[in-house]
């Protein structure tokens, strides 16, 4: 059986990606590559659901489930901005930039949930949080280095980036390279799009 490993989310407009390259660029020269794993801008995208290892079989009932969903949800505005760490920035371990949304955000993601859940994958268990993953913090990190990334992140404040409006849900296929991840969308369904034809 052939699995891709795949992933539902809302694509950023490319002058948010630019805004986020800008206003990051300094951080990501000052701390070490080799301590923090970036995620290029261009890669950046708001997601709603890691699928993981995804049968092609299930993809049919994924789509149609996308597309039924969409259509009860009319396109909404999200704000970019604001900078944080998962867990807590005493132990880093996913830098972030946030997402301000509509409750009609966190209402479709719980049906994307339910969705992702009927189509067999296992239940999410942590609390959705809305936000753009900037980059990952190396575990093979020195206790100085972590001192000087834990100093370097204190100094870091990112403002509002800027606001889009999110017309559509996509269901993304991700290739893991040696230079980073390759997304290829396999999926698309429009908000508030009626499904009649």
């Amino acid at each position: 059986m052939s699995l891709l490993r795949t992933f539902i989310a809302i694509e950023l407009p490319q002058t948010i990606q630019a805004a986020i390259a800008r206003e990051t660029s300094g951080l990501r020269r000052q701390v070490n590559r080799g301590l923090v794993r970036w995620v290029a801008a261009q890669n950046m995208h708001l997601t709603l659901r890691f699928l993981g290892d995804t049968a092609e079989s299930s993809l049919d009932q994924i789509e149609r489930g996308l597309s039924r969903q969409a259509a009860l949800f009319q396109p909404m505005e999200l704000t970019v901005g604001g900078f944080g760490i998962f867990p807590s920035p005493k132990r880093p371990r996913v830098l972030w930039i946030g997402v301000q949304a509509p409750a009609e955000l966190s209402t479709l993601q719980r049906r994307i949930e339910s969705l992702a859940q009927s189509a067999g994958f296992e239940a999410e268990t942590r609390p959705y949080s809305p936000h753009l993953t900037l980059g990952r913090v190396s575990q093979k990190i020195s206790s100085s280095e972590m001192q000087a990334l834990r100093s370097a992140l204190e100094a870091t404040r990112i403002g509002e980036l800027g606001s889009f409006t999110a017309e559509a849900i996509h269901l993304i296929r991700s290739d893991l390279r040696p230079e980073g991840a390759v997304y290829t969308r396999l999926f698309s369904a429009q908000l508030g799009a009626s499904d009649e034809t």
